[in-house]
């Protein structure tokens, strides 16, 4: 579509929020040879297709890297969350016992690893689990581990209502198993969970270690380990003062560097400079 506008001299920008090609390699249900046929025909036709376009808008600074090594003109424009729109006002007076995981529910997202650490926790924190299971066969098999008995499954939550979710809870989750597309990726929740104030847990890749650790708003463990899971869930909900010390650097953070504010002021100067043409 975007190579038909080309020629009937439209602008065109190709947003990039995923590294297709790493996306497709990920796939479960599509058979490998099957995956690997698919992600070199959808990379070739990338780097034929994209430096044709006026620009290219990507999600992360990897995937920048990637579509700028094609020749495409490419604007790296990240996406941080709204200030203020999860803060939740107050002290820790509202805090359970209990952690968060905000988002689609997917096997490749660790949700059978995070249930199996709820069964590991020395004392018996509970997970609030926000969001949508990616079939049944595997909201069943979540289901029968023995963890289970503490999750609150919330399902489908407005933003209000997450902020509310957010606000009682000690930390947020987002352990990702190591996946091609995932290792460089920047998941908006785990900037969501530093906006609110919450320390993250999140899974131990170099770039998610720089921005957790580097920023000292968390824990970084091994996804695929339910104890080191447990363990991290544990030393947070045991110590509640140096969990309010990480969440405020998390808020920090955000509020200098990782916040929509920074990242539209490059995606309005893309759009004015294309405008001006």
């Amino acid at each position: 579509v975007g190579l038909a506008l080309k020629r009937r001299g439209k602008r065109v920008i190709f947003d990039a929020h995923e590294d297709l090609p790493r996306q497709v390699l990920s796939k479960p249900y599509l058979k490998p040879y099957v995956r690997k046929t698919l992600a070199t025909v959808i990379s070739r036709f990338e780097r034929y297709a994209c430096p044709k376009f006026d620009g290219v808008v990507a999600a992360t600074p990897s995937i920048g890297d990637k579509f700028a090594a094609m020749g495409a003109t490419v604007t790296v424009v990240n996406n941080f969350p709204l200030l203020g729109e999860l803060e939740t006002p107050g002290t820790g007076a509202r805090k359970e016992r209990a952690v968060c995981y905000v988002g689609g529910i997917t096997e490749i997202r660790g949700i059978l690893q995070l249930v199996r650490a709820l069964q590991k926790t020395r004392d018996e924190t509970r997970l609030f689990l926000v969001g949508a299971f990616g079939g049944t066969s595997l909201k069943e098999a979540a289901a029968a581990e023995p963890g289970w008995n503490r999750v609150e499954e919330l399902g489908f939550r407005n933003r209000e209502e997450v902020r509310d979710i957010l606000g009682r809870s000690m930390a947020g989750i987002v352990t990702f198993l190591p996946a091609p597309n995932h290792m460089e990726a920047q998941p908006n929740k785990m900037f969501e969970y530093m906006s609110a104030g919450l320390p993250v847990i999140a899974s131990d890749f170099p770039l998610w270690r720089e921005i957790v650790v580097g920023n000292d708003c968390g824990l970084c463990v091994d996804p695929l380990d339910p104890s080191a899971i447990a363990q991290a869930i544990d030393w947070i909900v045991e110590d509640p003062a140096r969990a309010r010390e990480l969440g405020e650097n998390g808020r920090r953070a955000v509020e200098e560097r990782y916040n929509w504010g920074v990242e539209e002021k490059k995606l309005l100067a893309l759009y004015d400079g294309l405008a001006i043409r």
